[in-house]
């Protein structure tokens, strides 16, 4: 097995473009001191990436995602530990998926 010089330099160019963006966000906030109403808006940005992930995922899955879904929500109610939720949520949309 070969690899092609194109996939290598698409690789590198993808991988230097994504350093880039991580690198010039630290570098951006390192110029400048957020002030209250920019930390306040900046704070709802982990929230609203995982629901634009999972949102799409639960619309175009079938049953066991929904039952995987189910269980996260449960647990995490239940015990309030993300660790649990993500483990059952798996779990249960394996077996789901497994029975089917």
């Amino acid at each position: 097995m070969s690899l092609d010089p194109w996939t290598a330099a698409a690789i590198l160019g993808m991988a230097a473009v994504t350093y880039a963006c991580r690198a010039g966000g630290y570098w951006l906030f390192r110029q400048i001191t957020p002030g209250p109403m920019l930390r306040a808006v900046l704070s709802y940005i982990p929230g609203t990436l995982f629901v634009s992930f999972v949102v799409p995922a639960l619309l175009a899955g079938r049953a066991h995602t929904a039952v995987g879904t189910v269980a996260t929500l449960a647990v995490m109610v239940w015990t309030r530990s993300l660790a649990w939720a993500i483990l059952a949520g798996t779990a249960a949309a394996w077996l789901a998926w497994s029975l089917a």
